[in-house]
């Protein structure tokens, strides 16, 4: 399989986004390359980082960015992870595929520290669902749909 280019667009990049670039990172294997970003830049919550530490997967060291430093590059996929960002988000010339993946804000989730906590891990969990039946799709589709060699 080619390692596809995947940029995961959320509004703020503060916590969806991120979760599911650390995620198609940690699970994608050399398949992949994982990136994310923000229609603007916000600061990545600590609930994110937790929640993603509980199931072995680093993400702080990871930052906020904005769109503007990847309009230039090429991806094989572009997936809003928001409403907002999908609405929001310009056109990459020369995507090869677009993915709109609708999940809940858990930032805007208000209460007590174990309230928000729990948002965040129904956002994680939600994500590495749809990541993995991600992963599985996009490595099918590579098998179904090989390249041919030239001379081959």
């Amino acid at each position: 399989m080619s390692t596809q280019r995947v940029l995961f667009v959320c509004t703020h990049n503060s916590a969806r986004s991120q979760m599911a670039e650390g995620m198609l990172r940690a699970m994608g294997g050399g398949d992949f390359e994982a990136f994310s970003a923000g229609t603007e830049a916000g600061k990545l919550r600590p609930e994110a980082i937790a929640v993603m530490g509980e199931v072995g997967i680093d993400i702080n060291g990871q930052e906020s960015k904005t769109l503007e430093r990847f309009h230039a590059q090429p991806f094989d996929w572009v997936i809003t992870v928001c409403d907002d960002a999908r609405e929001s988000c310009p056109v990459f010339p020369g995507v090869g595929q677009t993915a709109h993946w609708g999940v809940g804000d858990p930032a805007e989730v208000n209460g007590s520290e174990a309230r928000r906590l729990d948002a965040f891990r129904q956002a994680r969990d939600d994500l590495r669902n749809r990541i993995r039946l991600f992963i599985a799709t996009a490595r099918r589709a590579d098998v179904t749909h090989p390249v041919e060699t030239p001379g081959a």
